[in-house]
């Protein structure tokens, strides 16, 4: 008797997990496992990324950023040609196979400066989570779920932005033992809108745990855009 009790305790437990924890909890635990030492907040450093699309020529970009100066620079190149932005704060320096670029170069290759901030808003955003999910302005909702995706079931942490910020619907999905990153999605104005993310590998960059595969899929159909790769090295 005493063991059928202790075995519906723990069946209870489990089934009522996701309710004992909150939003706020679970971000907790998932940066404690991605930057156990706070290394976010300081990072300077370097990525370097491939990016393989279906039809299309990869795309290998050299990405630095330096969080206390507030820089960034991307120097990617696909197609034979080269870009490079380089921004601190909101102003960018830019360049197109070494050069300034022409009236002509900026039109057809569309180089300004909110491509640039974009560039960089992007690249912080995606190598910086979850430690970004604590900027200010990120809703992080209290309740979370435990729901299954592609076979593996996942701790759930919905997202949500004032509209000045964006509109978009954010879901991480942490693994329940190890809290680990394994999942993002986001939905725009429908179910059927948006993409979701599957992460794979982990690369150590200055103490902090990175995803080192993140394959693109659409929502409505499991439709494949892409992956990107991460190294350490060129």
């Amino acid at each position: 008797m005493k063991k059928l009790i202790l075995l519906l305790f723990i069946l209870c437990s489990l089934t009522n997990f996701s309710q004992e924890i909150t939003g706020e909890q679970l971000l907790n635990r998932a940066i404690k496992f991605h930057d156990p030492n706070n290394n976010w907040s300081t990072f300077k450093g370097t990525l370097f990324v491939t990016m393989k699309t279906p039809n299309r020529p990869k795309r290998e970009s050299e990405i630095t950023i330096d969080l206390p100066k507030e820089y960034f620079s991307v120097k990617a190149q696909t197609s034979g040609n080269t870009t490079t932005y380089n921004v601190i704060n909101k102003n960018a320096n830019i360049k197109f196979n070494g050069n300034i670029p022409t009236e002509e170069e900026k039109k057809k290759y569309n180089l300004n400066i909110e491509r640039a901030n974009l560039y960089k808003n992007y690249y912080t955003y995606l190598y910086g989570l979850p430690m970004k999910l604590k900027d200010e302005g990120t809703i992080v909702h209290k309740k979370i779920e435990r729901k299954k995706f592609k076979g593996k079931e996942y701790l759930v942490l919905k997202v949500t932005y004032p509209k000045q910020i964006g509109k978009d619907t954010w879901y991480f999905y942490f693994d329940p033992t190890t809290y680990a990153m394994e999942v993002y999605q986001f939905f725009k104005d429908t179910k059927e809108s948006g993409e979701y993310i599957l992460l794979s590998g982990l690369e150590i960059i200055n103490g902090i745990k990175m995803p080192k595969n993140r394959a693109w899929y659409y929502n409505k159909d499991d439709g494949y855009l892409g992956t990107d790769f991460l190294s350490t090295k060129k």
